[in-house]
């Protein structure tokens, strides 16, 4: 009985620390490190001060009997800016965890490499990070085969997921069309490469679908006509972009104007935000394109999406450019502060398991983590996160069109197209 005893009141007494430790502290911080000088990054920051205040508003994040407000610290880590070498951005990671002793981080680094390496810098300080650019799976493998790293969590898009939308779209153009003969073009990246490399072989391989042929351009190109010329002459039904660089939408404009006989159907990144529209000359009209994560896209079939695009748009006057980041970055607030009030405890590693066991409706879907942490992505945002297809009509309107859970319209083919149907 004396050491049953003992065992009770040893776990009372570490209940009470908790406790304890939840009410001696007057507020919890939110740290943003991630390359602020880039649209993700800063329409991200904005995403995560909004949740912030809205959670603030509310009452904050009751734990310990207490309602403790968030306050939000950044650090640009630059790690997305040409010529910065990973170890300088981790230093500015550190820097902020040391000085600004965070309970959490958002967003954290914008390039898979930088994550990669600060893995064990973020597990050494025991400090919980909700990612929401990095897109590499390898952190998934680490995660699940190391519990040192069990902090680190993703509630953005990884690549395998990309490419599942990317190649989800294919089967639906052919299922709808009969589309079989694909053209890919890609920026001569490494994150690009890849994803070409692995859709081509998807397509050939599992979809019987037909590639015929893989064109890659160096950053800065601006003159796509031949290689759109290639897919005419080769005849190609669906033209497949994998592109990230400014200069692609020009690309988008030249197969307007060429009057290509394929649609265009992939990811040209300055082409899916609004502004799109006027920067390309209205010119862009017919293209289908990719938002990694609803939220960044009002998708009004998931009202939790289009309800904090609204609210982005209301509190910064302006509607979100980035198809990746924003709002899982808005997500991730929600996230923690559901797992600091489950928890009942700012202990980071009661915060990480509390956060394992997510289960929670949220701007980009319901969020679920696999074991390595990555938020699950799939068709229906009732059940999981989700992803989707928009195609701009030829009046500047971005109408979702795949998955069919939250379409908000039917893929029109171009007019110059409209024998193929």
């Amino acid at each position: 009985m004396k050491k049953l005893a003992i065992v009770v009141l040893a776990i009372l007494a570490m209940g009470l620390l908790s406790a304890g430790a939840a009410l001696a502290a007057k507020e919890l911080v939110i740290g943003v490190p991630t390359s602020m000088g880039f649209l993700e990054g800063k329409e991200s920051v904005n995403a995560v001060n909004l949740a912030v205040e809205e959670i603030n508003a509310a009452g904050g994040v009751k734990v310990g009997g207490e309602g403790l407000p968030i306050k939000v610290v950044t650090i640009d880590i630059r790690d997305a800016a040409p010529g910065v070498p990973v170890p300088e951005a981790l230093l500015g990671l550190e820097k902020l965890i040391m000085e600004q002793k965070p309970n959490a981080l958002v967003v954290g680094p914008f390039r898979s490499e930088a994550l990669m390496a600060g893995m064990d810098l973020i597990a050494r300080h025991k400090v919980p990070l909700l990612g929401t650019i990095a897109m590499t799976p390898k952190t998934e493998e680490k995660i699940a085969g190391d519990p040192k790293y069990k902090y680190i969590f993703r509630t953005c898009l990884n690549a395998k997921y990309f490419v599942g939308y990317l190649v989800g779209t294919m089967a639906f153009l052919n299922q709808e069309f009969g589309f079989k003969k694909v053209f890919i073009m890609n920026q001569d990246v490494a994150w690009a490469r890849i994803t070409a490399k692995i859709v081509s072989g998807v397509l050939a391989d599992k979809m019987k679908m037909e590639v015929l042929g893989v064109e890659s351009f160096p950053t800065g190109a601006d003159n796509f006509s031949p290689a759109l010329l290639k897919a005419k002459m080769k005849g190609a039904d669906i033209i497949l972009p994998i592109f990230d660089m400014p200069q692609s939408g020009t690309l988008v404009k030249q197969w307007k104007s060429m009057k290509v006989p394929a649609i265009m159907a992939g990811f040209v990144s300055p082409a899916v935000g609004p502004a799109a529209w006027k920067a390309f000359d209205q010119k862009i009209g017919g293209m289908i394109n990719c938002v990694f994560e609803i939220g960044s896209l009002p998708a009004q079939k998931y009202p939790p999406a289009a309800k904090f695009y609204e609210a982005y748009q209301k509190k910064f006057g302006q509607p979100i450019e980035a198809g990746h980041g924003p709002s899982p970055s808005y997500a991730s607030v929600y996230l923690f502060k559901a797992a600091v009030e489950k928890a009942n405890s700012l202990d980071p590693d009661a915060i990480a398991e509390a956060l394992a066991q997510s289960d929670v409706e949220a701007a980009i879907g319901r969020v679920k983590f696999t074991p390595g942490h990555q938020a699950v992505y799939g068709n229906d945002p009732q059940k999981e996160a989700l992803g989707a297809v928009f195609q701009w009509t030829e009046d500047g309107k971005r109408v979702i069109v795949y998955p069919p859970a939250v379409a908000e319209g039917k893929i029109q083919l171009p007019s110059w197209m409209k024998s193929k149907k």
